[in-house]
């Protein structure tokens, strides 16, 4: 034995001094630093790992965080079934990662919140040295390194204006710090105002310096001009509507940053709403002009998605879109509901919200209830007209691939021109209001607003009999009970005294129904109390239904509902539904003809209480005790 093994050993210590120079060598298939900054090729390669992080689209495979609708739903536009899910309750020991792929810590993607992390900070700013250090060399050309530097700047802007939104103050590094650099890697939090007043800059130099063309589906002048207004209009209004976080000169600042940026992409003349609304989302390639950056997926490349397979009526929604938001969708003479003149704009029935409402309520949404989703209103804005008819037109083929499972194709509209303008008209009426710009005018609302309801209709929603709606006047803005009722102007969120402002907000939430925005917006406008079922109760109702009948075929069944003995048996578990009036009328197995009304989901409870800490994620427990492992400390967010 002891022979074998000092065999076996002069063996592998020949093979070893054999190949020494092979094993020296460098790898072919990993980056080398020594010797990869040579070209802008490498760069072009290095940067476009910073795609799939923050136009991620609609994910690959199986992935749901921050996609739409399935990491989009913790909000005022979607219910579940039982209690509703509640906002983080406790400092969590951990809410950071520790690599370049999109986090799995689903209360963090759920609320729009970016988790604790610098690994993005760092690479940006060591690509920033790198590109310094190919100019002196001779690799890259002036036009070359402003390019390529603004592309830098506005990744390191967009990555710090996340991690802001998420913890408000934030370390700020504008360079890569090494790990003998102590005081630097665990100092203190800097003051959000500072971090975005860099970030500010970063924005500015990307818009002066980016290509206006790097060829299709790459960053451009008039995207980084799109983001900025994205990230400017953010920070700006939290600034007004969270007292005390920042100055009114950064708000005005920044919100003129928004104006400018998006009087950039307007003005470009290179996009334009020329495309239907449910195209934008169920196209497999990029369709006509209102995309400024297009996500595709290809089923021979294997990118492929599952969102799709949660539009395609089948596969079951929950959380589910509720009645405070089918309720939000402005009537096609452009007034809400409660004063709309268009005939029947009180009948809450699908079919009939389809053909009064504005057009993206018929595109959004299926037209009837359906017993795959939780509150019966069921959502296919993310596939194709074609998708959905393999569900209940008595098709007898199977349903495809690209609408199943997660092989989906259809690609995600990132940056479009319609969040250029709503971004743009809302930053100049806060100026307008608040920090003394101009008062914005009909030619404004015509190239914003107007120019989104202007859409055109495919023709599956003109059959139906859908019309566009009628466009904003400021002469006579609506007049909406919803604003105006000093009830609800106590409790509910979104209240605003501004009519304008009002419709600028109700436009967002129609035009971006599950895209991530909504969140967003309700927590910069201070308005999270939306979220409470106790004040707003439509939160925790679903769609107008008729038990009585199959409003669409069979594609809704009474006897398949009560399946599940949602019979009224004292545990609250009984089918539901509640009266205009506010009556709830429980299934008893007899009183089937009085079952018509607002569908309660099953188990329906409000989440639990928050508070106005949940604005912003603490700092986790793993970060604090690693500060405290070196000497050092880091301050938590207040009330956490």
């Amino acid at each position: 034995m002891k022979k074998s093994i000092l065999l076996i050993s002069l063996l592998a210590a020949l093979i070893l001094a054999g190949c020494g120079d092979f094993l020296d060598r460098p790898q072919k298939t990993a980056m080398d630093d020594s010797n990869y900054w040579t070209n802008e090729a490498n760069v072009r390669l290095f940067v476009n790992g910073g795609y799939p992080n923050y136009f991620n689209g609609y994910d690959v495979s199986w992935g749901t965080a921050y996609v739409p609708y399935r990491g989009a739903n913790f909000n005022d536009d979607m219910t579940s079934s039982g209690k509703q899910t509640s906002f983080l309750a406790a400092v969590p020991a951990d809410n950071w990662y520790r690599s370049e792929s999109a986090t799995t810590i689903y209360w963090l993607y759920q609320s729009g919140a970016s988790p604790w992390n610098f690994g993005w900070v760092r690479k940006w700013n060591t690509l920033m040295l790198r590109l310094e250090t190919m100019k002196e060399n001779g690799y890259l050309t002036d036009e070359q390194f402003n390019h390529w530097n603004g592309v830098t700047r506005l990744f390191r802007g967009m990555e710090y204006s996340r991690l802001v939104q998420s913890f408000g103050d934030v370390p700020y590094y504008d360079a890569p710090v090494s790990d003998t650099e102590m005081d630097e890697q665990y100092k203190d939090r800097d003051p959000r105002t500072l971090v975005m007043d860099k970030v500010y800059d970063d924005f500015v130099y990307a818009i002066a310096n980016i290509r206006a063309n790097d060829g299709t589906n790459y960053i451009n002048k008039y995207i980084a001009a799109a983001l900025a207004s994205r990230y400017m209009l953010f920070e700006g209004t939290w600034y007004k509507y969270h007292p005390g976080s920042g100055t009114n000169e950064l708000a005005k600042k920044f919100l003129t940053l928004a104006v400018t940026a998006g009087d950039l992409v307007i003005n470009s003349g290179k996009y334009s709403f020329d495309t239907d609304f449910r195209s934008l989302f169920g196209s497999d390639s990029k369709p006509g002009n209102e995309i400024l950056l297009f996500r595709e997926y290809s089923a021979e490349l294997s990118t492929r998605h599952c969102i799709a397979s949660y539009s395609n009526l089948a596969e079951s929604q929950g959380p589910a879109a509720n009645l405070a938001l089918a309720k939000a969708f402005i009537c096609n003479d452009g007034k809400p509901w409660q004063n709309s003149t268009v005939e029947g704009a009180d009948n809450f029935d699908l079919k009939n919200m389809g053909v009064t409402r504005d057009p993206r309520f018929e595109a959004t949404f299926w037209e009837a209830p359906l017993a795959s989703s939780a509150t019966l209103l069921y959502v296919c804005k993310f596939i194709d007209r074609e998708g959905v008819r393999y569900s209940f037109d008595n098709v007898s083929e199977s349903r495809p691939a690209k609408y199943r499972s997660n092989t989906n194709t259809n690609g995600f509209p990132v940056i479009r021109l319609a969040e250029v303008v709503l971004n743009w008209i809302e930053a100049k009426q806060e100026l307008a209001l608040s920090y003394g710009g101009s008062a914005v005018t009909q030619a404004d609302l015509d190239k914003s607003i107007n120019a989104i309801r202007n859409r055109p209709l495919d023709d599956y929603a003109l059959a139906k009999g859908v019309t566009k709606t009628a466009p904003l006047l400021l002469g006579a803005l609506p007049d909406d009970p919803a604003r105006t009722s000093s009830a609800e102007a106590n409790t509910l969120a979104g209240i605003v005294s501004d009519p304008l402002l009002w419709e600028i907000r109700r436009e967002r939430r129609m035009e971006f129904v599950f895209e991530n925005n909504r969140i967003l917006d309700i927590r910069r406008w201070g308005k999270m109390e939306l979220m409470n079922g106790d004040t707003n109760p439509d939160l925790l109702l679903g769609t107008w239904c008729d038990f009585n009948t199959t409003q669409s075929g069979n594609d809704i069944n009474f006897d398949y509902l009560i399946a599940g003995k949602q019979i009224d048996q004292g545990d609250g578990k009984a089918l539901k539904v509640m009266k205009p009036d506010g009556t709830v009328v429980a299934y008893t197995g007899t009183n089937k003809a009085d079952m018509v009304g607002f569908y309660v989901p099953q188990g329906i409870q409000n989440r639990d209480p928050f508070t106005v800490r949940n604005y912003l994620q603490p700092v986790c427990t793993d970060v604090i005790n690693m500060y405290k492992d070196k000497g050092y400390t880091i301050t938590q967010n207040p009330g956490w």
